[in-house]
């Protein structure tokens, strides 16, 4: 039996707690919100953010991160984007030893725009085991034990191995990669795709547009990944073009409903009124435009759906920028 603590009681982690506790590891989740430890520890169901879904009675709730990290020996980093630094920053000085650290958020830390791998390094020290875990994985389908692959990437190649045997399960299949950036930008780049998807079909477009988009989407993404020193072979797999045809299209996306309202009308203040969850596609499209800046890379779709969010620019004139931009070749040799 394996100790872990999960931090951040979201949807997704408390799905990977949920999955972790059933599969007989010991385990503790930790999250910010009262309600969500009070629900969990009374009845065993997150109502916030998982509701309708019976968790395993063996998941311990806490709102107190000492009291979850001190003995772990493996830390699920599944704060959002945005909370990953303060909230694993408290976890790094209670915790002992040298555990195995798994991020499983899927955004870019909106300050130092950096991968949250490089942030999570920052505060435990280069030397620390650090894996990331992403692919195309809803939460609710993960819970309802439906078959899934996603991929565990580490630079170690034994840190992988490690973390693929902790969440392996008959239904939840695990690959290893070494290519820990173009995981992480793979899973963090695909929401601000989706979000356009949503926007795209909140307009009532059709099927030509959503899979143009789609698949200058996953350039734009590689673009990226490559300047950045990630496999471009990697946007290709289940942290790429897989994660990104789930949010792009499914229902249970987010960041697809996100723009599909925006779509329709509604502000980005409107359309995020009254949401528990976060569309991390929302800050990770500003924080992608400012990153391909930096490097010098082009990112014309993530410009587009920052413009929308952010300033105010009509759909359909953003698409319409897209497709009246200087002509010219996809690939050439």
């Amino acid at each position: 039996m394996t100790r872990v603590a999960v931090m951040g009681g979201g949807a997704w982690g408390t799905t990977l707690a949920d999955l972790l506790a059933r599969k007989g590891e010991e385990v503790t989740l930790w999250a910010r919100e009262p309600e969500v430890v009070a629900g969990i520890a009374r009845d065993h169901v997150n109502a916030v953010f998982l509701p309708g879904a019976p968790l395993s009675p063996a998941i311990r709730a806490t709102n107190e991160i000492g009291a979850a990290v001190r003995d772990a020996e493996v830390l699920v980093s599944a704060a959002p984007s945005h909370a990953v630094r303060p909230v694993m920053s408290e976890a790094a000085k209670a915790v002992a030893g040298r555990p195995l650290i798994v991020s499983v958020s899927k955004g870019l830390e909106p300050e130092q725009l950096q991968p949250l791998s490089c942030v999570l390094a920052d505060l435990f020290g280069a030397a620390a085991a650090i894996a990331v875990l992403s692919g195309p994985s809803f939460a609710e389908e993960v819970y309802r034990r439906q078959p899934t692959a996603v991929v565990a990437a580490a630079r170690d190649e034994a840190v992988a191995r490690r973390a693929q045997q902790v969440f392996a399960t008959a239904q939840f299949r695990v690959y290893t990669a070494s290519d820990v950036i173009g995981v992480e930008l793979g899973g963090a780049l695909k929401n601000v795709i989706a979000v356009a998807a949503g926007i795209l079909e909140g307009l009532g477009l059709g099927s030509n547009t959503r899979a143009a988009l789609i698949t200058r989407g996953l350039a734009e993404i590689t673009r990226l990944g490559v300047a950045l020193g990630a496999d471009p072979l990697t946007f290709a797999g289940l942290a790429g073009m897989g994660d990104l045809i789930l949010t792009a299209t499914g229902a249970l996306s987010r960041n697809r409903s996100l723009g599909v309202a925006i779509g329709q009308g509604r502000t980005l203040e409107a359309a995020l009124a009254g949401k528990q969850s976060v569309a991390e596609g929302v800050n990770t499209a500003r924080a992608a435009v400012d990153l391909g800046r930096r490097h010098g890379v082009e990112l014309p779709i993530a410009e587009q759906v920052t413009e929308i969010l952010f300033r105010g620019k009509a759909p359909r004139r953003a698409i319409a920028d897209l497709m009246e931009r200087d002509l010219k070749a996809e690939q050439w040799r």
